[in-house]
């Protein structure tokens, strides 16, 4: 020990007089040598490498290199819960993508059978809904309650509660896919169409971008049709309240009328719960009003329990108008949302 305090004393002299780091180096390692007849030779490693230490600590201004080491290790801590929650989202992303990379593979493989068949995308459905709905199973503990409700065949339009990531409907398409049998036709926002490989995706499960006469196309085509009538603002601006917010909107309504089809309302708790978004803050609000694109941060990916609800098909009333369709669609909606928003809430306190 007193050994190395010599070397330490001896270095630290020598940076202060000498100036020139190469010289303390060359230095520390003479002096070394010179005691290389001490009994114990275990210390002469670590004799040199405290050298460096406090000639790097003396060169950047440092008094304590462990007090900074420990600092940044604070850092990390603090930072690290606050990282993940805003990653966690993007894994969605993520598996959205491997899909669309599944759904590519599945059709270089199957290339000749699309020329005899017409249902060449089925197996991928399938197989993509048993991946989506292990998914569910394993991180939400997902459950659906009312889907008997859907008919087994024929049209209905489904009206839905938009989360901030829906993916409690990518659960509902694969509970589906799976029980039923059955394609849902779905109406989505037209930034999806912008973004990046997702072609391939939103063509299998016959998503479209909604012009009221290809909606109503869908269901007189027999198919089954959801639209969520708050959409993208909805989906960024409402809270963890579940504010719906789907304002005069009356289309749904009438893609109803026109198509003579019953109205089945869904919604899914705690999916606020499991997504949130920063949509109370006032700037983000302006950008989507100024560009219409969700630029709004989204965090979450929580492992919390999901229960999906669907509630008593509203059936078709001939000669009823769009506005009043909405009006009795909205209450009767917002009445079967309210019980089960309030165990959402009820469940997180």
């Amino acid at each position: 020990m007193l050994v190395t305090a010599a070397i330490r004393a001896l270095t630290k002299s020598c940076f202060d007089h000498e100036g020139n780091l190469i010289q303390c180096v060359l230095f520390c390692s003479v002096q070394k040598m010179n005691f290389r007849n001490e009994s114990c030779l275990s210390w002469l490693p670590m004799t040199y490498l405290t050298c460096l230490i406090d000639i790097w600590e003396e060169w950047i201004g440092l008094d304590n290199l462990e007090d900074y080491l420990n600092y940044v290790d604070y850092l990390i801590w603090v930072f690290t819960p606050l990282i993940i929650v805003f990653i966690l989202p993007f894994l969605i992303v993520v598996f959205l993508y491997l899909s669309i990379l599944f759904l590519h593979v599945y059709k270089r493989k199957n290339e000749l059978k699309e020329a005899y068949s017409n249902s060449l995308w089925n197996g991928a459905r399938k197989t993509l809904a048993t991946l989506w709905d292990g998914h569910a199973a394993i991180w939400h503990g997902y459950e659906i309650y009312g889907l008997e409700k859907i008919p087994d065949e024929g049209p209905a339009l489904i009206v839905y509660y938009h989360g901030a990531i829906p993916v409690d409907y990518y659960y509902f398409l694969a509970k589906l896919i799976i029980h039923k049998g059955r394609i849902c036709h779905s109406v989505g926002d037209h930034f999806l169409f912008k973004v990046p490989g997702f072609k391939p995706l939103l063509e299998v499960f016959s998503v479209m971008h909604g012009p009221k006469e290809e909606c109503v196309k869908a269901l007189r085509n027999g198919h089954l049709l959801a639209i969520s009538p708050g959409g993208v603002r909805e989906a960024l601006f409402s809270d963890e309240t579940y504010t719906i917010m789907w304002g005069n909107r009356t289309g749904f309504a009438q893609v109803a009328i026109d198509a003579e089809v019953p109205v089945i309302p869904m919604f899914t708790q705690n999916i606020r719960e499991g997504f949130r978004t920063l949509g109370g803050i006032r700037v983000f609000r302006w950008l989507y009003e100024k560009c219409r694109l969700p630029l709004v941060p989204v965090y979450g990916g929580f492992p919390v329990k999901f229960r999906t609800y669907l509630g008593d098909p509203i059936p078709y009333v001939p000669g009823i108008t769009a506005a009043e369709l909405a009006e009795k669609i909205c209450p009767i909606s917002l009445d079967f949302f309210s019980p089960r928003i309030r165990q959402s809430l009820q469940s997180n306190h």
